[in-house]
């Protein structure tokens, strides 16, 4: 065999084992994870929204499906998210010149548990808090549901970096 035919299988061999996985996410996600699980996020939170465990668990489930190959499973993944709602509050934080409040801010605080079985140090626990602004003069039964959207999608941008985004 030549010098460039060995060096032609030399440099196939050396780029063979150099592989690269690349994502629009960002994400970095170890080739031998295959599947995901996202438990239900029961809301512990002093204020109960009803539908709120359900949007956060479909939220997620949903971001994680859209930006990763992985496979949603219905026990637990190879990646499995569980934890709870701990904080949904609104409160003044801005007061006008007679003592009213000019804008208000709705905060979802999260706390998640996310299990790495393929690469467990890079397992954790930690809590996830996000909030928007609304104007006072609108009763936050009229704007609920755009902030809780607005909200969510930080919240499981937040949980997705943290689990699959290694920057």
């Amino acid at each position: 065999m030549s010098r460039s035919g060995i060096f032609l299988l030399l440099s196939l061999l050396i780029l063979k084992g150099c592989t690269v996985n690349y994502s629009f996410s960002g994400a970095s996600i170890d080739p031998k994870m295959k599947t995901y699980s996202v438990q239900y996020f029961a809301n512990r939170a002093p204020i109960v929204v009803p539908t709120l465990s359900q949007q956060l668990t479909e939220a997620l489930r949903e971001k994680i499906r859209s930006q990763t190959k992985l496979r949603l499973v219905t026990g637990v993944g190879d990646a499995d998210f569980s934890g709870e709602i701990t904080r949904y509050e609104t409160r003044a934080t801005a007061i006008t010149g007679n003592d009213r409040p000019a804008q208000n801010r709705l905060t979802i605080d999260v706390r998640v548990r996310y299990t790495n079985s393929v690469n467990p140090k890079e397992s954790f626990e930690s809590t996830f808090s996000r909030y928007k602004d609304y104007d006072a003069n609108q009763s936050l039964a009229a704007v609920e549901q755009d902030l809780i959207k607005d909200i969510l999608e930080l919240l499981t941008e937040d949980i997705f970096n943290k689990a699959f985004v290694n920057w």
